[in-house]
């Protein structure tokens, strides 16, 4: 069974980039037709896709982060990883990372479409 460990600063302060690591355990994310995605949830809000990097390596971004957004690999540590730039107080949330697929066709957009997740981690930007 595939596990996701999210590690990283649980306080960033504004302006500064977020940076997260994803640690995946027991199944390897160059695996044919699976997406790793960043997913995070605001205080009293719903659960917001941020962005996925492909098996192929190829990424793909939400429109409302995309600017902000940068999200890589490392295959020989098996991690994947979140960058997250110019951070506001609004970026507070829990940041999950989970994995979708497979999928042949098109991009899983949705936290819906993605079955195994991280526990989360708590990132608070503040001063």
């Amino acid at each position: 069974q595939v596990q996701l460990q999210e590690s990283g600063p649980g306080l960033v302060k504004p302006s500064q980039t977020l940076s997260l690591t994803c640690t995946v355990s027991s199944g390897s994310i160059t695996t044919n037709y699976y997406y790793w995605s960043w997913i995070r949830q605001p205080p009293g809000k719903g659960l917001e896709w941020m962005g996925a990097i492909a098996y192929s390596g190829s990424t793909y971004y939400s429109p409302s982060l995309k600017s902000r957004t940068s999200i890589s690999r490392d295959t020989s540590k098996n991690q994947f990883t979140l960058q997250l730039s110019s951070v506001t107080p609004e970026d507070t949330a829990v940041y999950y990372c989970a994995r979708g697929g497979p999928w042949r066709v098109g991009v899983p957009d949705s936290p819906d479409e993605y079955d195994y997740w991280g526990q989360g981690t708590q990132v608070t930007v503040s001063s």
